[in-house]
């Protein structure tokens, strides 16, 4: 059975104006409005995901104190494609269609509606084209021809600056198989290396990490707000 990660559910974006989100993305990208609803576990947070696929979606999260905080490009945002922004935020988001040809659809579409769009650029196993979002987002939309070929693509300059040994550019191309245990593996301690989840109040991430999986499993919120069961 495979234990690997298999694609992209949903990206989550967090949003001041989620209608203005939702506006731009049907409007100018054409994607669906699939479901907004108030997010489970969240306090007066609305959840809205637009429809990529059956299995994709893009989100926005929006909560009275995302406008509390102050948007800067080169820390919160990147601004556009090359710039940068702060250490595990998104620099730019890359959306998928089908071929060259949707591509000049889709900038022929944005330019339609007032959106400057840059591009196509050919990036040798994609191209793409690049434009913004509503509150500064940095989006590009891409096609391939095939997959990523990994002994064209990893350039040992990069490896060798990024500290890469040959022995974890091995493992990073391979990596090991997970065996699953016949018992559930016990939380991990949130006292450890981690990564950790947090901005959460004092102490609170420590017992939420306590309870029983089972627990949260049954506390789970499981009907959608309209027609009752799924």
């Amino acid at each position: 059975m495979d234990n690997r990660v298999q694609g992209l559910h949903h990206l989550a974006i967090s949003t001041a104006d989620i209608k203005s989100q939702i506006d731009f993305f049907t409007d100018k990208l054409g994607m669906e409005l699939v479901a907004l609803y108030w997010m489970h576990g969240a306090k007066e947070t609305w959840h809205g995901f637009l429809r990529m696929n059956d299995e994709s979606s893009v989100a926005f999260v929006q909560s009275p104190a995302v406008g509390k905080v102050t948007p800067k490009f080169g820390e919160t945002h990147a601004g556009n494609p090359t710039a940068p922004s702060a250490a595990g935020t998104t620099q730019h988001i890359a959306l998928k269609v089908t071929d060259v040809d949707d591509l000049h659809r889709m900038q022929n579409r944005l330019r339609s509606k007032g959106v400057p769009v840059l591009g196509p650029v050919d990036h040798g196993f994609c191209k793409s084209i690049y434009f913004a979002g509503p509150e500064g987002l940095a989006l590009e939309l891409s096609c391939s021809d095939a997959a990523i070929n990994p002994e064209n693509w990893i350039d040992p300059d990069v490896v060798a600056r990024a500290g890469i040994s040959p022995e974890d550019l091995e493992r990073f191309r391979n990596p090991p198989a997970f065996e699953a245990p016949d018992q559930p593996v016990p939380q991990a301690d949130t006292k450890g290396p981690g990564p950790h989840m947090t901005n959460y109040p004092p102490g609170i991430y420590e017992k939420l990490m306590a309870v029983p999986d089972k627990d949260i499993w049954d506390a789970s919120e499981n009907q959608p707000p309209v027609g009752g069961k799924q």
